[in-house]
């Protein structure tokens, strides 16, 4: 009897000791699994808010699993994730040079430069730094001398370049066709006789010897006849005729593929003239008013930060510059013989 008695004393000690270890091993898991689930609350936290931040779209972070997938998997599985966010994979992402998908055409000393310095405060927008005049000076170099001209550039981004002498060389129109049929095309115009004396403002500071060039009323018209026959081959003349020069486009080129900005217009309300701009691109609206500010000295709009540089600045000294002084008589002259190549370009 004492010795039933002792077994079953040592086996009813043996359950309750079993009993109170597989509690604690209860309390503990459950300890475990309630870490767990902070870290995971935790972790979600950290990964959509990485998410959701906004990068330059050089540095975009993706995951290579959604989260649908990611929720259900264990916190180690979490710390392995971490290290799987990459950069977008690299044939999506990789830079490189490509023919341009548009052009800014012309026309000179209208605001190219302007628009085109504006243009590159877009993030999309990438452009030629230079006037690169491939088809109307080396188009025999070949497209892929053109292309090495060209900055690098993500899929997505629209690649650009300004040469203003496109637009009135003949041979330029089927050319960039021949290129590219759906290249889009961006013409700056202004008041041709102003955009003539701009040009010969211009070519005036170019000259050591300024004395010796002849004023602008005597390169204008034709010499003994006064102010009544324009002499329309000299070529801050010719180029203000739009007309001529936008037909042998409109040979190539639908309308549609065209856009005409204003260079009066884009001076005095740049924001406005680029919200157009963007939208024939088919930009998102990014350029607007809080990245422009007057400068009253100079009478042209500055930037407040472009590609490259957070500080505010103008474009250069040679915009904005004093133009001479200019009889009114030729100057009334010239808009008459400007009106019927306005009204005809304007229809």
């Amino acid at each position: 009897n004492k010795k039933c008695c002792l077994i079953l004393i040592v086996a009813c000690t043996l359950i309750v000791y079993s009993i109170l270890s597989n509690k604690c091993l209860i309390m503990r898991v459950h300890g475990v699994l309630n870490v767990a689930e902070v870290d995971h609350s935790k972790t979600k936290e950290i990964l959509e808010n990485v998410t959701s931040k906004h990068y330059d779209p050089l540095v975009r972070l993706i995951p290579l699993i959604s989260w649908v997938g990611i929720e259900q998997r264990k916190v180690e599985t979490y710390k392995d994730m971490s290290s799987k966010y990459l950069l977008l994979g690299k044939h999506s992402l990789k830079p490189m040079r490509r023919l341009p998908d548009a052009l800014v055409i012309g026309v000179k000393k209208s605001g190219t430069r302007a628009l085109l310095e504006f243009l590159r405060l877009h993030p999309d927008v990438r452009a030629a730094g230079s006037e690169v005049h491939f088809f109307d000076r080396y188009y025999t170099k070949g497209f892929n001398w053109y292309r090495k001209k060209m900055p690098p550039t993500l899929e997505g981004q629209v690649t650009m370049e300004k040469t203003p002498s496109y637009f009135v060389t003949k041979e330029v129109p089927l050319r960039v066709k021949q290129m590219n049929p759906k290249t889009k095309l961006l013409v700056v115009v202004r008041d041709p006789v102003t955009r003539a004396i701009s040009d010969y403002t211009q070519a005036a500071s170019k000259k050591k010897n300024r004395n010796g060039m002849q004023s602008f009323e005597c390169l204008a018209f034709v010499g003994g006849t006064g102010y009544n026959v324009v002499d329309t081959t000299w070529g801050p003349v010719r180029i203000g005729v739009y007309a001529r020069h936008l037909t042998k486009w409109l040979r190539q080129f639908p309308l549609a593929q065209m856009h005409f900005v204003s260079g009066e217009r884009l001076i005095a309300d740049p924001a406005s003239e680029m919200a157009k701009v963007q939208d024939f691109l088919g930009l998102k609206r990014v350029i607007t008013e809080k990245h422009f500010y007057f400068n009253a000295t100079k009478g042209f709009p500055c930037l407040m930060k472009s590609e490259g540089r957070s500080t505010p600045h103008c474009l250069g000294k040679t915009k904005g510059r004093n133009h001479p002084f200019i009889k009114p008589e030729a100057i009334e002259r010239l808009r008459e013989f400007y009106r019927p190549f306005n009204i005809k370009f304007y229809q």
